[in-house]
């Protein structure tokens, strides 16, 4: 990996900057739904998802499995220790992502603002930093 990553996003192509959707929320509140509210919720995200397919502005995104099937590594003087379970106790867990490219944070934000999830818990914004990858063999 190059060590000239540009921390602030840089652009991409076309003077684009590709930005990471970080979907916060609570993920008990989905047990607790019933069917026909889950499905109402998933559609909503199908919506969106579509949306963002026909803008042209989608790289990527997917849900995440709930956090008790995180598995969390830690390496500790040399020793490498895992644990069950996400790394901290929280009120909200990441619960999906998106990757946009878009021409401005603004529009990043815009498009987060319409996310499913920022009715109930919270969408992080952050430019993905560019950086040189090694090729793959």
């Amino acid at each position: 990996m190059s060590t000239s990553a540009n921390p602030s996003g840089g652009s991409t192509s076309g003077g684009t900057t590709q930005y990471m959707l970080l979907i916060y929320d609570d993920e008990t509140a989905w047990t607790r739904m019933t069917e026909a509210e889950a499905g109402k919720a998933f559609g909503e995200y199908m919506q969106y998802t579509q949306a963002l397919a026909e803008a042209g502005v989608l790289r990527a995104g997917a849900p995440l499995h709930p956090t008790p099937t995180a598995t969390t590594v830690r390496v500790r003087d040399g020793k490498t220790v895992t644990t069950d379970g996400p790394f901290a106790e929280t009120k909200e867990q990441l619960g999906g992502y998106y990757i946009l490219e878009v021409a401005s944070l603004d529009d990043a934000l815009a498009w987060a603002a319409k996310c499913p999830g920022a009715k109930a818990g919270s969408v992080e914004v952050r430019p993905v930093a560019q950086v040189e990858m090694p090729a793959q063999a």
